[in-house]
C-alpha cells in the first residue's frame, strides 16, 4: 500500500521505475511497478521481484522515488516547497506577486498570492494556469472579477 505525501497526488503506474530509499544492503535498488491500483486509503503496489510477505515486510515504512523526467507534465504545479515564494504573473494584469499559501483541495487547489492587489486567492485549473518562463514565473489567466485591478 502506497500513501502520497504533501497532499501530492499518487504517480505509481506499471512499468513506473522507483528506488527504494534507504535501499536495501542487498538486492535490487530500483524496482519496477508491476501494478497499480487505486484503493479508499492509497494505492496498492506490487513491484517485480517482490515475491511473498517476507519481501514485502522489508519495504514497510520505505520511500519510493521515480526520475523527474517520469513525472507527468504540470507535476511541480501541486508541489506546494516548488511553488512557495513563486512570482505570478496574469497575462492581462501583470504581476500579482508572490504565492504565500497553497490550499489543498478535493476538487483543485487553491494559490494565495499576496502582492500589490492584496490577497488573490487563485484556483489551481488547466485553463488558469498557463506555463512557467525561465526565471521561474508562473504565468497565469486569471478568470474576469478576480482581482481587483482598479484599487
Amino acid at each position: 500500500m502506497t500513501v502520497p505525501v504533501h497532499g501530492l497526488p499518487s504517480l505509481m503506474r506499471k512499468g513506473l521505475e522507483v528506488a527504494v530509499v534507504p535501499p536495501p544492503l542487498k538486492g535490487p535498488r530500483v524496482r519496477s511497478v508491476a501494478s497499480a491500483d487505486d484503493g479508499d486509503r492509497g494505492q496498492l503496489v506490487r513491484l517485480a521481484g517482490v515475491d511473498g510477505i517476507d519481501a514485502a515486510s522489508s519495504l514497510v515504512g520505505k520511500t519510493l522515488l521515480a526520475r523527474v523526467g517520469d513525472l507527468p507534465e504540470g507535476f511541480e504545479y501541486h508541489d506546494a516547497d516548488w511553488l512557495m515564494g513563486r512570482s505570478v504573473v496574469d497575462e492581462k494584469i501583470g504581476p500579482l506577486g508572490k504565492i504565500e499559501e497553497v490550499m489543498v483541495g478535493p476538487a483543485n487547489d487553491v494559490w494565495s498570492i499576496m502582492g500589490p492587489f492584496g490577497e488573490v486567492m487563485l484556483p489551481v485549473v488547466d485553463e488558469f494556469v498557463l506555463g512557467t518562463d525561465e526565471d521561474g514565473a508562473i504565468h497565469v489567466s486569471a478568470p474576469d472579477g478576480l482581482v481587483d485591478a482598479e484599487g
